[in-house]
């Protein structure tokens, strides 16, 4: 029998008496603590709880800062309402749970094994081996030996990990593992119940099961086969089977819907957003992963089975490719078998007329039209795909006040943005659920309490390009050298999130890293040369289908208009007409840039978009090359500066780009001369940037438009045209802007290009040291460098000491407060520092620098040679025994001015070293020793050693 929701007042009361609570805590280094106690309340009123609604509160209070260890009684609730599995039950939950296990696990493996070795469940040796594998391997695979291990050994081993996770969650925010709990707890009966349902299949009367097998017949056939576009001299572009080419995309939760900020282009807000995903990640964060089978699964923050779901994610990132997996799986039996029938439609192909949604099921899906009353009868069985609400010419009617037009049956005539709105308010076949995708543009306009689940496309983290590459190139050897090349590229590697920039990138590096190319060419290392190399390699490999040179100058001359208008005007999809007044006519050749959309199957009528929105921008871009106008040309500038959403910032990009005589040089070669105005325009248009007003600027939003400024210097690749803008000896500041290791490249560029930079400020910006390598090379030029609270960590250190020992160096005040320096890497450092000629300031404020750390700078300090005048190891957890060394080394230094030794662990015990050090450093003019562990007698000793020349802030 299957355990039925568990009311567990007689067991809270055996384990918990009145007023009595065990609070154990076991701190984790680096992990994020969570609120709540499991059982919160007043004494008599909590053991009346039962134990879903326990789980239910500990859900709500993930977002609080400090949380105990589960008390052990809690373990024993848990355990008793697992109990009532039995041994079968628990083996399909836990297969079940697999996958959710593995991505918490591995989240950290060593929390793990010690909760497992703790309960016995492993031996020490085990967890050793578990350790060591990770070590040689990586975490995930670590995490899916150890379940693998673990559910092969027996049913109590299982309900064991189980225990385990159960007991973690009490100090491990992840939501995933909270989420899992939540619904075994919540909703353990149904959810075997669907298991089961998935493995056997509805029960349905014959006719309506016939119906079914010819519906899922046409999914399979429809959702079989991924498409690659086609290109020039093919009839078609090829296909391979779903199940060999489909690469996992990452889908989180998200919380509620997130408007663009600071003038990102979307497409730059994910890739950010990737980034802030993967640090969120490694210090676990809010972010829910969410398999594309299990949308529709229990949602802890709802606490509830969602019958609406929304998945957002920019153009190209996969929203369709998704939907056309999660189908087919439907249809081979996968998954989600507890839906009868599905339903897909996309809103580009249903946008016009009123229609009801009897007529648009029937023209859709024809042979569903005699049985389509039965099909309707029962709604709970029943699932609704809208793939791109973005592509909609009207909103979806879901504000308040809006319910008088909403439909109340599947015959009513309406819109079809009103018969969406009507499923999702349940007006209308109620109990149904609806899926429906978007770009994040769209959000802001919707009414978030409709849905019950909101999630986001993330894309591919490293893997999944990783793997994308190899697919793609076939050749193992060619696809490593140019995944290599690309991750290299950061500014390649960073877009490479999104599976249209993949194919991209990899059509344009083709040509670059494989031998059939005659001529290889050198690969891109900007966006704007990234979709040059594209466009030429369009253009040189199909000649067949190319036309002349002048025509095909006319040719693009018309499309980069068509996008230029779209562009201007928002708009992706083209009507025929468009095309029409745009004097474009489609053929072979242009299918590299367009694409034809039929309207709907065995229907002449077609829609037109470009492969890729940043295609369309390219070629928006391009055509003022190719035909200069200046009314037109004053037009879109004018439009782009008054945009405040970000809609140009690529554009503005290529334009940039596309301006520097080498970065288009190959596409000249097919089209001809560019425009010397439209060159001219442009360079004077990044000349006039207001790069002063936007420096001088404190906000985030100010530096967020500083940076993207930065970037359309860096396509422009004229290193005199960003020395005029930037100056000969600037000051930069980005602290508290978050800068992926895309911006670190496009900013030590800039650094390039100048001579000297006065001061950098880099606080609080989560550069890491993947950002730092980026910014190395011209580091060296600058005075005064602050990098922190960056989480650097020591391997970082190795490039602070090569900008140090640079023979060119000029640094003279180096800020490291705030990061994870620890007294390993400080050898390193007095060895830079040895070499150094230059610094005079260095500030290691809240590291880990230790006694030993401190004595290996110390070693600088007695050099004759030594320019140091002020040293800051504030909060470095320096001790008594430190301090003799310290003062013998102060006495032979005749540079250091000003010491900070505050909130480190100096006691009285050290009195006398201490005193000796004030009264023998020839130097020092100020010192501070505030925040140590001195009592208030020593305090006042050391206070009046004070004499002219010599502060002490005590």
């Amino acid at each position: 029998m299957l355990p039925q929701a568990l009311n567990i007042t007689a067991l809270l009361s055996s384990h918990f008496p009145s007023g009595i609570r065990s609070r154990a805590s076991l701190p984790h280094s680096d992990t994020r603590r969570t609120g709540g106690h499991i059982w919160e309340g007043a004494a008599d009123g909590a053991s009346s709880r039962s134990l879903q609604e326990r789980q239910r509160h500990r859900g709500n209070k993930m977002a609080s800062k400090q949380r105990p260890v589960a008390p052990e009684g809690e373990v024993k609730v848990f355990r008793k309402h697992m109990d009532n599995y039995s041994p079968w039950q628990l083996m399909k939950l836990s297969e079940h749970f697999r996958p959710d296990m593995v991505y918490v696990i591995e989240n950290d493996i060593p929390i793990v094994l010690q909760e497992l070795t703790s309960r016995r469940i492993i031996t020490a040796q085990k967890a050793q081996d578990y350790s060591d594998w990770e070590k040689n391997h990586d975490s995930t695979s670590a995490a899916e030996k150890l379940v693998r291990d673990i559910f092969a050994v027996s049913s109590a081993a299982r309900l064991g990990l189980w225990e385990c996770l159960f007991t973690l969650q009490s100090r491990w925010a992840h939501p995933n593992l909270h989420g899992m709990l939540d619904e075994i707890i919540q909703n353990g009966h149904n959810l075997l119940q669907e298991i089961l349902l998935n493995e056997s299949g509805l029960t349905l009367d014959p006719e309506l099961k016939a119906c079914q097998v010819e519906h899922k017949a046409k999914f399979r056939d429809l959702s079989g086969r991924m498409k690659e576009n086609k290109t020039p001299g093919q009839a078609e572009g090829q296909s391979f089977p779903i199940t060999n080419r489909y690469v996992e995309l990452k889908v989180i939760s998200d919380h509620r819907f997130k408007k663009q900020t600071h003038q990102e282009h979307e497409a730059l807000a994910a890739a950010g957003e990737l980034n802030e995903y993967r640090l969120q990640r490694r210090i676990k964060g809010e972010l829910e992963r969410i398999a594309p089978d299990r949308l529709f699964r229990w949602c802890f923050q709802s606490h509830r089975l969602p019958l609406t779901v929304i998945v957002s994610g920019v153009a190209g990132v996969g929203k369709t490719t998704l939907v056309q997996k999660f189908i087919f799986d439907w249809a081979m039996g996968k998954h989600y078998q507890k839906f009868a029938f599905v339903f897909f439609f996309k809103f580009r192909d249903v946008n016009e007329e009123k229609r009801s949604l009897e007529s648009l099921l029937c023209q859709t899906y024809p042979h569903l039209r005699d049985k389509l009353p039965r099909v309707l009868e029962d709604p709970e069985k029943l699932l609704f795909i809208f793939d791109g609400l973005d592509e909609s010419k009207t909103d979806l009617k879901l504000r308040r006040g809006e319910a008088h037009e909403l439909c109340m049956n599947p015959g009513d005539v309406k819109p079809v943005t009103v018969i969406v709105a009507s499923l999702l308010k349940q007006t209308l076949l109620k109990g149904c659920s609806v899926l429906l995708t978007s770009r994040p543009s769209k959000l802001s306009s919707l009414e978030a309490g409709v849905f019950h689940r909101v999630a986001s496309i993330v894309g591919f983290l490293s893997k999944e390009r990783e793997r994308y590459f190899s697919m793609f190139f076939g050749d193992e050897r060619v696809s490593r050298e140019a995944f290599a090349y690309v991750r290299d590229s950061q500014v390649l590697y960073t877009l490479c999130y999104n599976p249209s920039y993949c194919w991209i990138t990899c059509t344009a590096l083709k040509p670059c890293f494989t031998a059939k190319a005659e001529r290889p060419q050198p690969a891109p290392k900007t966006v704007t040369q990234l979709f040059v190399s594209y466009v030429t390699h369009i253009m040189a490999n199909h000649t067949q289908e190319r036309p002349e040179p002048q025509r095909m100058r006319d040719t693009l001359i018309n499309v980069g208009w068509l996008a230029e208008y779209g562009i201007t005007n928002r708009m992706l999809v083209f009507q025929p007409h468009h095309l029409q007044v745009a004097n474009v006519e489609f053929s072979p050749f242009l299918s590299g840039f367009l694409v034809e959309n039929p309207q709907a199957e065995g229907s002449s009528q077609v829609t037109y978009s470009f492969l890729h929105l940043t295609i369309q921008e390219f070629f928006a871009a391009l055509v003022h090359y190719l035909d200069y106008k200046e009314d037109k040309f004053r037009d879109t500038m004018a439009k782009s500066r008054s945009c405040k959403d970000g809609d140009y910032e690529i554009f503005s990009r290529f334009l940039a780009g596309l301006s520097h005589l080498a970065t288009r040089r190959s596409l000249e070669e097919y089209m001809g001369k560019f425009s010397a105005k439209a060159t001219q325009k442009v360079i004077g248009w990044l000349d006039e940037m207001n790069y002063e007003e936007l420096r001088s600027r404190d906000d985030p939003e100010g530096k967020r438009r500083l940076m993207n400024v930065l970037n359309l210097l860096f396509e422009s690749q004229n290193k005199q045209l960003v020395c005029d803008v930037v100056g000969k000896d600037t000051h930069l500041d980005f602290s508290e802007l978050y800068l992926m290791p895309v911006d670190c490249t496009v900013l030590s560029y800039v650094l390039s290009c100048c001579e000297k930079i006065q001061r950098l400020t880099l606080d609080s910006c989560f550069i890491q040291n993947e950002g730092l390598e980026r910014l190395r090379p011209e580091l060296h030029k600058v005075r005064e460098l602050s990098l922190s609270d960056n989480d650097l960590k020591d391997e970082a250190m190795k490039n602070i000491c090569s900008v140090l020992k640079h023979p060119n160096c000029r640094l003279e005040d180096l800020r490291l407060e705030m990061n994870m320096f620890t007294e390993a890497c400080c050898t390193d450092l007095a060895s830079a520092l040895k070499e150094n000629q230059t610094l005079i300031s260095l500030d290691l404020t809240k590291n880990k620098v230790r006694n030993n750390g401190l004595y290996a700078l110390l070693e600088v300090l007695e050099t004759p040679q030594c320019k140091m005048q002020k040293l800051v190891l504030q909060e470095n957890g320096l001790s008594d025994d430190s301090c003799e060394r310290l003062c013998s080394a102060l006495s032979r230094n005749s540079t250091l001015q000003h010491l900070n030794l505050s909130a480190n662990v100096y006691t009285d015990r050290c009195a006398e070293d201490m005193h000796h050090l004030i009264l023998t450093s020839p130097s020092l003019t100020d010192i501070r020793l505030s925040l140590n562990d001195f009592s208030p007698d020593m305090e006042g000793h050391l206070r009046g050693l004070q004499r002219e020349g010599l502060k002490i802030h005590i």
